[in-house]
């Protein structure tokens, strides 16, 4: 079974997503709903997926677990709690723990004005309870610094199971003196996989030009398979986000390739059996 461990839905109609709203994002700023995304997983061969929060909000985690409790295709959502006010994140994952789909937590910490936002007291606090539930907590770490944290926090809550999106975003375009923002993504990337308990998806690697294939990703898939080894490692589209280098059938297409080079059951596992696994999904298919 082909899991997809990073998709996104969203209505527009019905929602705003500020992020939509910046020039950049101009081609997918309408609705993606269930039917869009099931027409192109038909295609690609894949059975089911992971949705993953967009928005900071209660109301695109409730949208998300509709769209969930109506499709068996999708296996698990991943939502958003306020993390940085945890008496409420509390009774809010009290509610969610009663939801079939339920899977982990995320929330945008790219978009908080501070950077160390997660070294919050007040937000240890609210990994503390995911710690202690054993909910998975998506790491979206777009800027070094937000990598450099999560030896921290494996440190502070050694029992929280994390999970880097898009490999921690490695700088695909680095052309400063020798590489130098890329070495220091493969030395931030390779101390947070020295935690067991850390992930990672292989999703949302998109280099510049709208003309991209697997060779141009290939050296940092391949050091993300020694690094972290296919148990710990997971397809994901980034869709609809992937409408903007070429869309789904591109995306799994190329991911595919680089797939190929992993024995078959390192295939197996990156391509659905980690997701099952880390986000505790359950095996009926749609």
């Amino acid at each position: 079974m082909v899991i997809d461990a990073h998709l996104h839905l969203w209505n527009t109609g019905r929602l705003r997503y500020e992020w939509l709203q910046r020039p950049e994002n101009t081609a997918i700023n309408r609705t993606f709903g269930f039917a869009d995304f099931r027409a192109r997983a038909v295609a690609a061969g894949v059975d089911r997926a992971v949705l993953v929060q967009a928005d900071d909000s209660t109301a695109d985690t409730e949208a998300m677990l509709e769209i969930a409790a109506a499709h068996p295709e999708i296996a698990g959502v991943v939502g958003w709690v306020p993390l940085d006010r945890p008496a409420e994140a509390a009774a809010r994952l009290d509610e969610l723990a009663a939801r079939p789909a339920f899977s982990g937590i995320r929330t945008l910490i790219h978009d908080q004005p501070d950077p160390d936002w997660l070294l919050r007291p007040e937000v240890g606090e609210g990994l503390a309870l995911l710690e202690q539930r054993d909910i998975p907590f998506d790491v979206i770490a777009v800027l070094p610094r937000h990598l450099r944290h999560v030896p921290v926090l494996s440190e502070r809550y050694p029992g929280l199971r994390m999970v880097l999106d898009h490999l921690a975003h490695p700088p695909l375009g680095d052309s400063g003196p020798g590489g130098s923002a890329m070495g220091e993504w493969r030395a931030l990337i390779t101390a947070a996989a020295r935690n067991p308990r850390v992930f990672a998806k292989v999703s949302g690697l998109y280099p510049p030009g709208p003309d991209w294939t697997a060779d141009d990703i290939r050296e940092v898939a391949e050091f993300a398979f020694g690094l972290f080894g296919p148990d710990r490692l997971m397809f994901g589209s980034d869709w609809p986000v992937a409408e903007l280098s070429g869309g789904y059938a591109k995306v799994r297409t190329e991911l595919t390739r680089l797939f190929a080079s992993l024995p078959p059951d390192g295939r197996v596992a990156v391509l659905g059996g980690t997701a099952a696994r880390f986000y505790a999904l359950g095996t009926a298919s749609g």
